[in-house]
């Protein structure tokens, strides 16, 4: 791990005239968990150098060639020479344009200590966008100058994970605020944009009057034209930080009164951490540098005057103001390293095995889950996978924003967007920037790009991928290759992958992927019926085949083998009772309708598309098992690794199946006694609760709570 960090090449990196960056990167690095794998290159004339490992870059410039240029060439033969994992520049946007060019590799962080549109290199919006694409990250010393950074750019657009702020910071003290001077202090450039102006014709009214209070101001102005004078106001020019901060432990009034709008402001946020009663502008950043203090609405002399009249006058506001200004003061050194630390962690190659992000998951997480969710279908699709799955991770506990990749198809698509996918994808960008998801989970939303992905995980590092799959994956069966496809179409950008059918006999599944077996998840609230309990139960099979889901009748031309196996079993079953939906020119049943019917039958037959394949079953399987009836399954699906022949009856074919349901059809107590027991086990062992956990932890690499029944029996 190596991180190089590069200065303004006019910032002195020394304690003899250190400037506002020189200081925040001396006081984040000597804390930095990282110390001793920084460096930092500045161009600094002083020897007495902050202790620190430290490059000096010594400008040689040709005549006519840019500083800034040559600065950032000699700085490249050093990454050159010894290539750092991480750039970080400070406060030069131009800066950057440059490096980008020519890196490899690097991370590159840029920082902003002053306000991005008076910048070279970020000052038009299209600079500021180019800056938004390709830097690492951004980082900015107040919420004002973030703000500035976004003007004229569309919020929906921008990925906020990479714009963070983090504030400048100092270490605050223990004050004995018994020993506090009636001195008021003024600390900046002794210009008219610091309101220099303003305090000293107000401090000269306040000397005036309050005979035992003084005035201290720190600080120059090369081209000096404000000079005030009082035998009481002490100017003591130019002093070092740890001066200044001395001072400031004495000092009962500080005044930061600046016109002009100050990014954040030093002087006011370390008056604020010495106790210091402190006056401020309502200017730019300076309001986030304090908690408790005067804020001037209105700048001018009087108010100016006024601020400092009512703290003098009121010596116990005053106390209260300074004890309460270091009590919640957070702008601290560990704070801000430790927010610059964690973005650092994140950005190391094997961060997922080092820090092992997951080993616990939150208590509560933001889930985003993607699927076809039907709104359309004004509730007839509604007992879905995807609604189970949502229920299962609202019970844990966690917040779930519903996507429905199909409706907002259907719903946006246009003549510039005929397929809706345009405007899909940039939805759920968008989506991720409002909600902030930790999970990003998906089912079958085949019109999501795998670029819009890619875009998500370089851009919010937290963020985990999972997908979900239902359809079969069967060799010789129906639409192998386009389901093969589908699953395959994002798996690279996943981090786990949740399908019905067992991986172990899938072939084509990436073996550095996480792919696992996941049973179709059975819900509490949407398996109601108890049928082996049920004495009016008319019909001995069900049978239901969802031709023409979408359009929720039957499909012409549309051919399903399940329907003449269906048949042969009815021609060969006698004596038994048929209920059948979706074949035969019988319409397919959804929802409340579905339940009705099912209720009205003793047994189930779970047929899947295809030749039976392990584990693999539609999730029909849920609605038959859970809501109590005696279900069948091919034995070439190995439930029986799941289930013993006391909770479901495996058949091997056609002909032992219409034996076995004959035999059942007789036996009404041993079939209700199956029943019962297959229901109780499903529902234990196959619910939406623990599937949604299981989906959790094995997504955020979290040691299994309890070793899953479908793992322990696998």
């Amino acid at each position: 791990m190596k991180i190089s960090i590069l200065l303004p090449y006019k910032e002195n990196f020394s304690p003899t005239y250190a400037g506002a960056v020189s200081l925040f990167v001396k006081d984040t690095v000597q804390i930095s968990k990282f110390r001793k794998h920084i460096t930092i290159f500045g161009n600094t004339d002083y020897k007495n150098i902050f202790n620190l490992a430290y490059k000096n870059i010594f400008l040689k410039k040709k005549f006519m060639e840019s500083g800034s240029k040559y600065y950032v060439d000699e700085f490249l033969k050093h990454e050159k020479e010894s290539p750092s994992d991480i750039i970080e520049i400070h406060n030069r946007p131009n800066y950057f344009h440059l490096i980008e060019k020519k890196k490899k590799n690097q991370k590159i962080v840029l920082y902003f200590h002053n306000d991005p549109l008076t910048m070279t290199g970020s000052r038009s919006t299209t600079d500021r966008k180019k800056l938004l694409d390709l830097t690492t990250k951004i980082i900015f010393n107040s919420h004002w100058s973030r703000k500035r950074f976004l003007e004229g750019i569309e919020g929906s657009n921008i990925n906020s994970e990479k714009l963070n702020v983090i504030y400048q910071s100092t270490n605050p003290v223990k004050i004995d605020f018994n020993k506090k001077k009636k001195w008021i202090t003024f600390v900046g450039k002794l210009n008219r944009a610091k309101g220099y102006d303003l305090f000293g014709h107000a401090v000269i009214k306040i000397l005036n009057k309050y005979k035992k209070w003084n005035a201290i101001v720190i600080g120059d102005e090369p081209r000096a034209t404000l000079n005030f004078q009082h035998k009481r106001l002490r100017n003591m020019g130019f002093l070092n930080h740890n001066q200044v901060l001395k001072i400031f432990e004495k000092t009962s009034i500080a005044v930061a009164c600046s016109r002009w709008d100050e990014p954040l402001g030093r002087t006011s946020l370390e008056a604020s951490s010495r106790g210091c009663a402190t006056i401020i502008s309502n200017r730019g950043g300076l309001p986030e540098t304090i908690t408790h203090g005067v804020i001037l609405k209105d700048l001018n002399v009087n108010n100016v005057y006024q601020a400092m009249k009512k703290l003098i006058d009121n010596p116990k506001h005053r106390k209260d103001m300074q004890k309460l200004s270091i009590k919640n003061f957070f702008h601290t050194n560990k704070i801000s390293s430790h927010n610059i630390d964690d973005y650092r962690t994140k950005f190391l190659i094997n961060y997922d095995k080092i820090t092992k992000f997951s080993t616990h998951i939150r208590k509560t997480l933001r889930i985003l889950h993607v699927t076809n969710f039907n709104e359309r279908h004004d509730g007839r699709l509604f007992f879905n996978t995807g609604r189970r799955l949502n229920n299962g991770f609202i019970r844990l506990g966690h917040s779930v924003l519903e996507f429905s990749d199909r409706d907002i198809v259907k719903h946006y698509k246009s003549i510039k967007d005929y397929s809706g996918s345009k405007t899909l994808n940039q939805k759920l960008i968008n989506t991720v920037y409002n909600y902030k998801p930790d999970l990003l989970i998906f089912g079958h939303a085949d019109l999501i790009k795998g670029k819009t992905l890619s875009y998500l995980r370089d851009n919010y590092k937290n963020l985990r991928i999972a997908q979900w799959f239902l359809d079969p994956l069967i060799k010789d069966g129906p639409d192998f290759d386009k389901n093969k496809s589908r699953i395959l179409d994002k798996i690279e950008f996943t981090d786990s992958n949740f399908i019905t059918t067992s991986p172990d006999v899938l072939n084509f599944l990436p073996k550095r992927k996480t792919c696992l077996f996941m049973p179709n998840p059975t819900d509490p609230s949407f398996e109601v019926l108890n049928n082996y309990e049920n004495n009016r139960c008319s019909m001995d099979v069900f049978f239901a085949l969802s031709h023409g889901v979408h359009r929720g009748i039957l499909k012409k031309g549309k051919h399903d083998e399940r329907a003449d196996y269906v048949n042969r079993l009815v021609e060969i079953t006698p004596n038994v009772k048929f209920d059948l939906y979706g074949i035969n020119n019988i319409q397919p049943i959804w929802a409340d309708s579905f339940l009705k019917s099912i209720s009205n039958a003793k047994m189930g037959v779970n047929l899947s598309r295809g030749s039976p394949i392990k584990y693999y079953s539609s999730d029909r399987i849920t609605q038959l098992i859970g809501n109590g009836l005696l279900t069948f399954i091919h034995k070439d699906t190995h439930y029986n690794n799941f289930f013993s022949k006391d909770e479901v009856i495996f058949y091997s074919n056609l002909s032992n199946l219409s034996e076995q349901i004959q035999k059942y059809a007789r036996d009404d107590i041993l079939r209700r006694k199956i029943a019962k027991k297959g229901k109780k086990k499903y529902m234990k062992f196959f619910n939406s609760t623990l599937v949604a956990k299981y989906i959790l932890e094995k997504t955020f690499d979290k040691s299994s709570s309890t070793k899953y029944f479908w793992e322990q029996n696998n």
